[in-house]
């Protein structure tokens, strides 16, 4: 007597449209519980990313004796959390901040680099101004000198 035979005769398993359809409901259970993790992940990460942004610079040259310049930048701090700017350029150019500038979340803040140079800025010439985050982020903004 063959008994593998006489065993698969009487086995009885899952139609294959009902092993597919609980194949896909298992991927799709999985899925949903990845996406909600990597969800929480971001939302996690992005809450604490700093978002300001340059709104306004006012360029001038010192008219006392021709001896420096001030760029002074208006910044919106549109984020979740405080911003502190600690140095900046102009034209790639370091020029002074008298001390960080933390900006609360949902404020405007005022921010004045100087330099002590001869009539840094020339008339109708335009400036990249890059002020820079205690996180390492830098916020960019273009003025042209009237």
């Amino acid at each position: 007597m063959n008994y593998t035979r006489k065993f698969r005769k009487n086995a009885k398993a899952l139609s294959p449209v009902v092993a597919s359809i609980i194949l896909v409901a298992v991927t799709v259970a999985v899925s949903v519980v990845v996406a909600g993790w990597m969800g929480g992940m971001t939302i996690g990460l992005m809450g604490n990313a700093e978002q300001a942004s340059i709104t306004n610079v006012v360029l001038t040259n010192n008219a006392l004796a021709n001896t420096g310049g001030a760029a002074v930048c208006t910044v919106q701090n549109t984020g979740a959390a405080s911003v502190t700017i600690k140095s900046g350029t102009v034209d790639g150019t370091n020029w002074n901040l008298a001390a960080p500038v933390t900006i609360a979340k949902g404020t405007i803040g005022t921010i004045t680099l100087t330099i002590a140079a001869n009539s840094p800025f020339a008339t109708g010439s335009q400036y990249t101004i890059k002020l820079m985050t205690t996180k390492g982020n830098t916020i960019v903004y273009s003025a042209r000198f009237y």
